[in-house]
């Protein structure tokens, strides 16, 4: 069975660095990819940024502010409706991480799962690179080997040559 050439790489090849996930892409995440999984995903993200936990802080701080100063009385200490809106806050926010922590999930799966048939690949593309290194050598062996036979038989038909070009040499001279 004749082996096939290892597949390269080319540089067309480099522009396509993602082909390896292509069988991945018609997968669809978990909560789908509508609208509202992702605006929810985009939202459950902004919650771990620094503006978000700024403007927060900047809005309890004034809410607490105008209230202890008597600027407005919409919510007086132990400002109740303050915590009612963190208890709300939580209460969406929680399960909004888990949806985005479940997306990426998937998508570090099928990632993961791209890397693991790239690695597979590239071991089979070795493998057949050594195959067809060895059957080089072996055929290397065999043409060096017919070439040291080849000079042994040039050497020896040298010689002949070398003997009879001597024996002519002598009959020529002891007859003439």
């Amino acid at each position: 069975m004749k082996n096939q050439p290892a597949p390269s790489v080319t540089p067309a090849d480099n522009s396509n660095h993602l082909r390896f996930h292509a069988p991945h892409a018609h997968l669809a995440p978990v909560f789908g990819n509508d609208w509202f999984a992702l605006k929810a995903e985009a939202f459950a993200r902004f919650f771990g940024t620094p503006v978000f936990l700024v403007a927060q802080t900047l809005i309890v701080g004034v809410w607490i502010v105008l209230n202890t100063a008597g600027v407005f009385h919409f919510d007086i200490y132990p400002f109740i409706l303050l915590n009612l809106a963190f208890s709300l806050q939580a209460a969406y926010a929680a399960p909004l991480i888990l949806l985005a922590q479940t997306r990426q999930a998937d998508r570090d799966k099928a990632l993961a799962d791209a890397d693991a048939q790239h690695r597979e690949a590239l071991a089979l593309a070795s493998k057949q690179r050594e195959e067809h290194a060895a059957e080089q050598t072996g055929l290397l062996l065999e043409l060096m080997r017919q070439n040291t036979e080849l000079t042994e038989t040039t050497r020896a038909l040298s010689l002949r040559i070398q003997t009879l070009t001597e024996e002519v040499h002598r009959h020529i001279i002891a007859t003439g």
